[in-house]
């Protein structure tokens, strides 16, 4: 089968400039006349993919030409986008482009295709020195076997941050005395985003019309993420199999904290992503990738002729009060499939490339992705890497690397439906919220209170059939 690679490159950070070693060496990758050629499918948009493309160049201009290897990238679209077009690729679908040498993938994607024996272990690639250069958690994600395997390359990783409309906060903070400080905590954040929806219902005559604070960019995250932190996990994963921990009083304790605000309208999610949502002023602040600071906007457009400036600011996200220190870890990083053997010494290469700490800090500037080794991963070393620091991603890479730095770090671990799973709770509890604020707003606006509009969806009772409906479905799963 004619497999070709497709690069898609995660900024990540530094890994050792070295040379190939052992049997790489002896390979002789640029001995021949003709190039090794490499794709690379990305998933990259705006100025991620500007980033990802100029070092691509770098590449090739460099130790590509020194080498004989010539890369070319591809951005295929969205995360889903690339996802299936690589596995039509791996299918051999009528119409389907060969598969890449390289292409960005989340764990579930790489999972299925190291199933089908078309995922190449890199572990032998590198030097236990040059492993030592990375963060371990992020070399982890690719070890589905526990044996040491690299299965995915880490390049580019992202934690998630507290994204606030400094401006309009500022607005609040003054009339209120509200302070940045009461944003640190989950349940402070929830009374918080009460006390503003209250304010702003107080700037109008028509009762009940207050607006939301804060939205969340990936509800399974913050599934994830905050069991850990009150001590549960939600899927134990081993050797391919999950077994399910849904702790229903860990579980309560996250609906209580997304639900029932949302019902209320002190949470929204109106937009595609939460950065849209500050665009319309529907929101201050959320919750979202490092990565997403690229979009967030410079103006709120109040009306189709009105707006105004806004400032950034960035926060740590918020956590359970007196819970584990745990933040998400994410991010694509590279995966290279089955090929010759100079094609995949020349992938190793490219990778290599990537996150040497001069290219791995500028694509992290350009992309608010993170760097991916050890002393990359610092303020100093990117402040001084040479490439200029914007105050807006200054703020956000000193958040990211802070949080990254001081939380064990969290990322679902790859198993068979492990990506069903993760939809399940991606949208099992915010598409029930959604539809039922909706419910709760026509009821308002026909004359009901608050309190009498929401009642309904705020029993015990109530919480009890979501919740057994979702453990059925997650059952499912189970291995």
């Amino acid at each position: 089968m004619n497999q070709k690679r497709i690069i898609t490159v995660l900024a990540g950070s530094a890994l050792l400039a070295g040379l190939l070693t052992g049997c790489r060496a002896e390979s002789g990758i640029g001995k021949s006349e003709e190039p090794v050629n490499l794709t690379v499918w990305t998933y990259y948009n705006g100025e991620q993919l500007d980033a990802f493309n100029a070092l691509v160049d770098s590449f090739n201009e460099s130790v590509g030409k020194e080498k004989n290897i010539v890369v070319e990238s591809s951005s295929q679209g969205s995360v889903n986008d690339l996802e299936s077009n690589v596995m039509d690729a791996a299918e051999e679908k009528v119409g389907a482009a060969d598969m890449p040498n390289i292409f960005s993938a989340y764990a579930d994607t790489a999972y299925k295709l190291d199933q089908a024996g078309q995922v190449v272990d890199l572990s032998d690639y590198l030097t236990d020195e040059e492993k030592n250069e990375y963060i371990d958690a992020y070399l982890k994600e690719g070890d589905f076997s526990g044996d040491g395997s690299i299965k995915i390359f880490p390049v580019a990783k992202s934690t998630e941050l507290l994204f606030l409309n400094k401006t309009d906060w500022d607005k609040f903070a003054e009339a209120t005395g509200a302070d940045e400080s009461d944003l640190e905590t989950v349940e402070d954040l929830v009374e918080t985003s009460e006390k503003y929806y209250n304010w702003t219902d107080e700037q109008t005559e028509e009762p009940d019309d207050g607006k939301a604070l804060f939205g969340r960019d990936a509800m399974a995250n913050y599934m994830f993420v905050g069991a850990r932190q009150l001590g549960g996990n939600l899927f134990e994963v081993k050797d391919g199999k999950m077994t399910l921990n849904f702790d229903k009083e860990i579980v309560r304790k996250l609906w209580d904290n997304y639900y029932v605000p949302y019902v209320k309208g002190y949470f929204a999610a109106s937009g595609r992503f939460r950065s849209d949502d500050i665009k319309t002023g529907n929101i201050l602040a959320y919750v979202g990738a490092t990565s997403s600071a690229t979009f967030f906007p410079t103006q709120v457009m109040t009306s189709d002729t009105e707006s105004h400036d806004i400032e950034l600011e960035v926060l740590t996200p918020p956590e359970f009060e007196g819970g584990k220190k745990v933040a998400v870890q994410q991010g694509a990083g590279m995966v290279v499939t089955k090929g010759s053997d100079e094609e995949i010494e020349a992938s190793v290469e490219f990778l290599k490339y990537l996150t040497e700490p001069e290219n791995n800090t500028s694509f992290s500037i350009g992309s608010g992705y993170l760097p991916v080794t050890q002393k990359a991963n610092d303020m100093v070393e990117i402040r001084k890497g040479g490439t200029d620091l914007p105050k807006s991603m200054d703020k956000v890479l000193t958040k990211a690397v802070e949080t990254v730095n001081n939380n064990e770090l969290y990322t679902t671990p790859a198993f068979e439906g492990g990506q069903d799973a993760r939809s399940v709770l991606e949208y099992s509890m915010s598409d029930l919220a959604d539809a039922d604020r909706k419910a709760v707003q026509e009821r308002i606006d026909a004359g009901q209170t608050m309190e009498a509009a929401t009642e309904e969806f705020l029993t015990g009772e109530y919480f009890d059939r979501w919740y057994e409906d979702t453990l059925t479905k997650l059952q499912t799963y189970e291995g």
